[in-house]
């Protein structure tokens, strides 16, 4: 019997719409995540729901659920078709609220007007103004505030409510109440004027007020459309960056062009200044400086030619090439990046989860505060005036909107502003961390280094053996992919053009490399004990490879690395801010104390094995430290995992960029301090939006009960709260 392989969980991404505020979008999640076999996490700044469905639930499922509760779901498949789709609903949404605010706006100066001019004019009284009033309220409250209205009976259809409920019970009541003076001919005298509604806000009429709430609220929703759709601009400017089409090199030598979504792995297509490079590739032939500083924020042109990788979403500049495409869709650098900034986005911070539990009961709360309000008001003899505006006050101005926002708009323009800068960060985490962090620990080799090592001498025990050892050192370290490796195939393919085939590698992180050659155990790495006696004394910045042919040591390889430009500016830099800084490499302790010299760092940790080098982190964090660790390769895996904060360079190994919380992309260590200073700005942004939030709320009520605000200041400062929210994490774009 053939049984089949098990299916594992997979992860979607659904687009959402009709959400208002972080309550619709905690309730999006506690359905979904009550139905079995699926886990969601919903993000209203975002408007999106990322789904983890086990194989038996389908795609339906979640839209099906979403759909009872009064939404929609739209899944998202196609990077292309989700920002279009996302742009869309987006762009739709801000010309509605822009539609709906004119008329609001329009309509209500005059409501307002109208009685300041009969204070002022006597003569110009008129009997039935009242009713004009009306008229002018009319197409506020029922077609500029329709959105608010459905959106709360869908809310209480559902036994639900959110802010929607509290503005569209304000606006009703105030319509209702109004009316009712109207009709038994209790009005207020138009000689108070319009200041009235401001100042004085007890009054039988409150016309004024539900125009006013209407139009400050979709005033601060429009801004806040505006600026989310801004902030989100980064996942379009990243696709933004893949080419459209392609062309592809025939067998015959002749080009077609093709769309670059049907290019596959092993085509060669053919690239021209000025053109995107459509994926990710190998340059076949061809010369040319391709532009990176889209992706990766870099404004020197790279040089490229024969042998070279090359990223799509890249521009050639000055040259012809002809690439062979190594990756394509989902497996591509651009699309990994887009993946990671939507991972970063939809992420929540602990203190997130928090605010979503608190504005899931917020509503309810207080509807029971505003009914309190009456109460209170009632008993303490207060008139029906004072009652219904100091009851409807607390309505208006208690909106848990601006705590939702207080979190996700912050990480959305955080994520984005990073992603122009190369850097990429994987999820809230890295914000909470980074701020307690007090010591930067740098990787050596390809981190603090250039990576392109170069064989600075060769010394043979054996003068005459110097092509055959070549030959064998090259075969074995040819199949791996470490620096070292790298400089010692570069230096034998100098001399020896083809290498023996080589039996049984193994890679030896921390030590070297092994393998069988024409039948010769051969062994590569940095010296276990002290150098042969024929080895003169290497330089103080050289690392040593020891050649071992059965058990017999035959060479020493010196090598030299290159400190790059990059790395003692952001040392320095990172000093300067009070971080402690720790060179940690497997060297030797010479050559590492003399690259530690070179950049300036305060202390230099030599001759660790990657397991030494989690230690060494456990060691500094046992001594009260909070730890980042800056590294790019295989043996930096662990390390990254065990620091506080990991920040992967965005060259190195999959495995480093998997345990890491911070991708760097740019080849420029002053990536380092900028991401830390980003995701400690961006994390100053959610404390400070938090704490204006929970401090607007928890001030603005009881005031708003006391009949200290009226109903119509109350609705003004409620709108301001959630845009103030919203343009504080946008400042982080600058």
């Amino acid at each position: 019997m053939t049984v089949a392989p098990a299916r594992e969980d997979r992860s979607e991404d659904f687009l959402l719409t009709g959400m208002t505020c972080a309550a619709c979008a905690s309730r999006i999640e506690r359905r979904l995540n009550k139905v079995d076999g699926v886990i969601a996490q919903v993000n209203y700044a975002t408007e999106r729901a990322t789904v983890t469905l086990r194989p038996d639930v389908e795609r339906s499922t979640v839209v099906d659920v979403v759909a009872k509760l009064g939404y929609g779901a739209t899944p998202l498949s196609v990077p292309e078709a989700e920002l279009d789709d996302v742009a869309a609903v987006r762009d739709d949404r801000v010309a509605d609220l822009w539609r709906r605010l004119v008329v609001a706006a329009v309509l209500f100066v005059p409501m307002v007007d109208l009685p300041l001019v009969l204070s002022v004019l006597p003569a110009a009284r008129f009997p039935g103004w009242e009713w004009v009033v009306a008229a002018l309220a009319a197409p506020v409250v029922l077609w500029s505030a329709w959105p608010l209205h459905r959106a709360a009976f869908v809310n209480a259809r559902h036994g639900a409510s959110s802010m929607d409920t509290l503005i569209s019970l304000g606006v009703i009541a105030a319509t209702v109440w109004s009316l009712g003076s109207i009709l038994t001919g209790q009005l207020p005298d138009p000689s108070a004027g319009a200041l009235r509604v401001f100042l004085d806000p007890v009054g039988p009429l409150y016309l004024e007020v539900a125009a006013a709430v209407t139009t400050f609220v979709l005033a601060g929703r429009y801004v806040e459309a505006r600026a989310k759709r801004s902030a989100g601009d980064a996942l379009a400017s990243l696709a933004a960056l893949a080419a459209r089409d392609v062309a592809v090199l025939l067998p015959d030598g002749t080009e077609a062009r093709i769309p670059a979504a049907s290019l596959a792995v092993g085509t060669r297509f053919v690239v021209r200044p000025g053109e995107k490079i459509a994926t990710d590739g190998t340059v076949e032939g061809g010369a040319s400086a391709v532009d990176r500083s889209m992706l990766t924020g870099e404004t020197v042109p790279l040089e490229v030619g024969a042998g070279d990788a090359v990223t799509g979403g890249t521009v050639a500049t000055s040259g012809r090439l002809v690439v062979t495409a190594t990756a394509v869709g989902g497996a591509t650098q651009l699309a990994g990046m887009i993946r990671l900034v939507e991972s970063a986005q939809a992420s929540k911070a602990s203190v997130q989860r928090l605010v979503d539990r608190i504005s899931s009961v917020f509503v309810p709360i207080v509807i029971g505060l505003a009914v309190l309000t009456a109460l209170g008001w009632w008993v303490a003899g207060g008139t029906a005036g004072d009652v219904f505006s100091a009851a409807l006050a607390v309505l208006v101005i208690a909106c848990p909107c601006a705590l939702g926002l207080a979190t996700p708009t912050a990480m959305l323009v955080a994520s984005g502003r990073g992603a122009r800068e190369g850097i990429f960060l994987k999820s809230h985490q890295a914000l909470e961390t980074s701020r307690v962090v007090d010591t930067v620990v740098f990787d050596k080799t390809g981190t603090v280094t250039t990576g392109a090592m170069t064989v600075r001498s060769v010394h043979l025990v054996d003068d005459g053996s110097r092509r055959r050892v070549l030959e064998i050192a090259g075969a074995v370290e040819d199949a791996s992919e470490h620096a070292v490796a790298r400089a010692v195939v570069a230096c034998a393919r100098a001399e020896v053009p083809d290498f023996p085939a080589v039996d049984g590698f193994e890679a030896l992180p921390g030590l070297g490399a092994r393998g069988v050659v024409d039948g010769v155990e051969v062994r590569l790495g940095k010296p276990q004990t002290a150098l042969p006696v024929w080895a003169p004394a290497p330089a103080a910045d050289s690392t040593l490879v020891v050649v071992t042919l059965d058990g017999t040591e035959a060479a020493v390889l010196e090598l030299a690395d290159e400190v790059k430009p990059s790395a003692a500016p952001a040392i320095a830099r990172l000093r300067a801010a009070g971080l402690r800084t720790v060179l940690l490499s497997g060297d030797r302790s010479e050559a590492a104390a003399a690259v530690g010299t070179a950049v300036g760092v305060d202390e230099v940790i030599a001759d660790v094995l990657p397991a030494g080098k989690v230690e060494a982190l456990t060691a500094l964090q046992s001594g009260g430290r909070r730890v980042a660790m800056v590294g790019d390769g295989i043996n930096d895996g662990p390390a990254l995992a065990a620091a506080d904060l990991g920040l992967a360079v965005g060259a190195g190994t999959d495995v480093a960029l998997d345990a890491a919380d911070v991708i760097l992309v740019r080849d420029d260590l002053g990536a380092v301090p900028d991401a830390l200073d980003l995701a400690r700005r961006t994390a100053t942004t959610i404390r400070r939006n938090l704490v204006w939030a929970f401090g607007y709320n928890v001030a603005a009520i009881p005031l708003a009960a006391l009949g200290l605000l009226s109903p119509l200041i109350a609705g003004l400062t409620m709108a301001l709260s959630s845009v103030l929210v919203v343009t504080s994490s946008v400042r982080l774009r600058n």
